[in-house]
């Protein structure tokens, strides 16, 4: 990125140590913004003059980075890992390879994969979003197979006595019958997601992760509050989408009666 280490190089010794040491203490004592404080320094020693967004902006920017990052991941985990959970119940050696390899995906530390994609995809979203969809993959594939594989037999056996191929059998009866098994590991790896990408400001990906890595570095808890709760909220009206889009797409019949 040429215009990247062009731009570096004009700060280029123009930071001795003291003025260093007052940035960082006007930073973690006057609890002043980092951006805040770079503008200062830019417009000071380059006369550059950046704009500064205005902290409901910076709020809004941090929904929507926050978003993408887990739209993206988790719909391409839902592509991939629903078939990738019908072929491991079709194939039981195959199956049991599937299976393996992502839990084995998910025992890796979320950091631990961040960092192993730098050299293959650099800092960004884009490493970001493809970390969100390893972690996304073993609740969607694990029960996809898990709900093909509670249908009862005598259900299978009824479909086979109608005379439908498998691939209909699949398409109209089986996969209905196991639609609430895989909206319950959409809805974990949904949930999962919006936690593990508050990690992705560590790579430049923003999100709600901004305020809170700012936060730890200041030691101010609101900004750290100002990035965990709408995470937190941000779960919960997830979780009660996916309450609601069971209710429309899974069979009544297969829905669970609240008491």
């Amino acid at each position: 990125m040429p215009q990247v280490i062009a731009a570096l190089q004009k700060i280029v010794g123009k930071i001795n140590e003291t003025e260093m040491m007052q940035m960082k203490s006007t930073a973690t004592l006057d609890k002043v913004p980092e951006s805040k404080i770079a503008a200062d320094f830019l417009a000071k020693k380059l006369n550059l003059q950046i704009d500064i967004p205005e902290e409901t902006l910076c709020l809004y920017q941090f929904t929507i980075e926050h978003l993408i990052l887990v739209s993206i991941s988790l719909f391409a985990a839902i592509v991939v890992s629903i078939p990738l959970g019908i072929l491991a119940f079709k194939s039981s050696r195959l199956g049991q390879i599937i299976l393996g390899i992502v839990g084995m995906i998910q025992t890796i530390p979320s950091l631990a994969i961040l960092v192993f994609m730098i050299p293959l995809l650099g800092i960004g979203n884009v490493q970001a979003i493809a970390a969100l969809f390893l972690y996304s993959l073993l609740p969607i594939v694990r029960n996809t197979y898990v709900g093909l594989h509670e249908i009862s037999p005598q259900l299978r056996e009824s479909a086979e006595a109608l005379g439908l191929p498998p691939m209909a059998r699949l398409r109209l009866i089986e996969l209905p019958l196991a639609y609430r098994s895989i909206l319950a590991g959409i809805k974990t790896s949904a949930i999962i997601n919006i936690g593990t990408a508050t990690l992705g400001a560590l790579i430049g990906a923003g999100g709600y992760g901004q305020p809170i890595l700012t936060g730890i570095r200041l030691d101010d808890i609101g900004l750290i509050l100002q990035g965990a709760i709408p995470a937190a909220v941000l779960a919960l009206l997830a979780q009660g989408l996916f309450e609601l889009a069971e209710r429309w797409i899974v069979p009544k019949g297969l829905q669970v009666k609240s008491r």
